[in-house]
C-alpha cells in the first residue's frame, strides 16, 4: 500500500545504544553505528526521517563545541537525517543534580539544562533540527521524593523546573518532562499532573509521553494508590484497558508536546546504572500488551477522534534492548514498520 502522510516525521532514538550500557552491562554502541543503523531501515519504500539525541557521551558530550555540533550536523546531513529532540544529562552521576535537592544540586541541574539548550538551538539554527524538545526529568528518585513530605517535595522540583522554564525560554526551547516511573515526583499520573499544573508554564513545560511507560501509569507501579487497573488485571480483557488508557491519556493528552511509541510487556526492568523502568519491547514481541497504532491514536487524537498535531515527530524508544538485538537490521526494519502502521493511523500531509 502506499504511505502517503508526510506528518508526523519518524524518528529513532541513538541513545539505546548508551543508556543502560557501560560499566556492569553491556558496551555502549556508539553513535556513527547507530545512525547507520537508522539510515539504513527501510519498510515498504519509506525511511527513518531523523533521530532523537542525547547528550552524553560516548555519543555527544553536553560540553560539545560548535565545531563538534557542526561536525555532528554535518554527519545527520550526510545519512539524510534530522535531529529531533534532545536529552539533557541532568542527574547527578553524569554532572547534574537533583531537583529535589538543595541549592547546589538545584543549580548543576539547571546547569546541565542550560547546556542543553544550548546544544538544541545550535542545532537548530545550523539547519539540522527542525523541531522537539529538550527532554528533562526530577533526577530525583521515588525513595528520596518520598522522604519527609511528599507535596513539599513536589514543590520543590516544581521550582526548578519554573527555573528551568525560564532557561528554556531564553534559547526559544521548550522543555518536556518524561513520565516514568523511577523519577521521583513524576512516578505516577497524577503526581505527573501534579508537577505541570503546579509549574504552570504549559508554553514552555510539557510532557513526554512513552507507550511504554505510561502503561506502568495504568497499572500503578510505584504509586499503586494511583492504578486505575487492579494489580491481578486480566489482559485478556481489552475493553477495560482501552478504558484505562483513555482516561490515562485524556489527563495527559493536554500537557503532551513529545511522543514515543513503544511497545511494553507490562513488566519492570533495569540494566547498568539506569534504574528499574519500563520494559522496552520489540514491536511484535508475543508478550507485548499494546495494539500500536490503536494506543498511538490515544496520544495523537482527542476526546473527539481529531488529530492534534501538536507535534511534528514521533520518535521509537527501544531503550535497554540487548546489543545484538540492536546490531540486528531487521530489528529496525520492524520497528519501521511499526512506526508506519501510526503514521498510516494517524498522520496527516502538509
Amino acid at each position: 500500500m502506499a504511505h502517503t502522510n508526510t506528518y508526523p516525521k519518524l524518528h529513532n532514538a541513538a541513545w539505546p545504544g548508551v543508556v543502560g550500557k557501560g560499566e556492569g552491562s553491556e558496551p555502549p554502541i556508539d553513535l556513527d553505528t547507530m545512525l547507520k543503523l537508522t539510515a539504513d531501515a527501510e519498510f515498504e519504500g519509506v525511511k527513518f526521517d531523523g533521530f532523537d539525541l542525547f547528550l552524553f557521551d560516548p555519543h555527544i558530550s553536553i560540553d560539545a563545541s560548535d565545531d563538534d555540533l557542526k561536525r555532528l550536523a554535518d554527519k545527520a546531513g550526510a545519512h539524510n537525517l534530522v535531529i529531533g529532540s534532545v536529552v539533557a544529562p541532568v542527574w547527578p552521576p553524569t554532572g547534574g543534580g537533583a531537583a529535589m535537592g538543595d541549592e547546589g544540586e538545584r543549580q548543576k541541574f539547571l546547569e546541565q539544562v542550560r547546556k542543553g539548550c544550548r546544544i538544541a538551538k545550535r542545532l537548530h539554527d545550523l539547519g539540522i533540527r527542525p523541531y522537539g524538545v529538550v527532554r528533562i526529568d526530577s533526577a530525583t528518585s521515588v525513595a528520596q521524593w518520598a522522604e519527609g513530605d511528599p507535596n513539599a517535595n513536589s514543590k520543590r522540583i516544581a521550582d526548578t523546573f519554573t527555573e528551568a522554564c525560564k532557561i528554556a525560554e531564553d534559547f526559544g526551547e521548550r522543555l518536556a518532562a518524561e513520565g516514568e516511573i523511577c523519577w521521583g515526583g513524576m512516578h505516577s499520573w497524577r503526581r505527573m499532573l501534579q508537577l505541570l499544573e503546579m509549574v504552570g508554564r504549559p508554553q514552555t513545560l510539557g510532557f513526554q509521553a512513552d507507550m511504554a511507560h505510561t502503561l506502568l501509569y495504568v497499572l500503578g507501579h510505584n504509586a499503586p494508590e494511583d492504578a486505575i487497573l487492579p494489580a491481578d488485571f486480566d489482559w485478556k480483557d481489552t475493553p477495560k484497558l482501552d478504558e484505562a488508557l483513555k482516561q490515562l491519556t485524556a489527563a495527559l493528552r493536554p500537557w503532551t508536546i513529545d511522543f514515543h511509541v513503544a511497545q511494553n510487556d507490562a513488566t519492570v526492568h533495569g540494566t547498568g546504572s539506569h534504574d528499574k523502568t519500563g520494559r522496552h519491547c520489540l514491536p511484535n514481541d508475543p508478550n507485548g500488551k499494546l495494539d500500536i497504532p490503536k494506543v498511538a491514536g490515544y496520544w495523537l487524537r482527542n476526546d473527539e477522534g481529531q488529530l492534534t498535531k501538536k507535534f511534528q515527530h514521533i520518535c521509537w524508544d527501544g531503550c535497554m534492548f540487548p546489543n545484538k538485538t540492536m546490531m540486528d537490521p531487521n530489528t529496525w526494519n520492524q520497528i519501521l514498520a511499526a512506526m508506519v502502521s501510526v503514521s498510516d493511523a494517524h498522520g496527516w500531509s502538509e
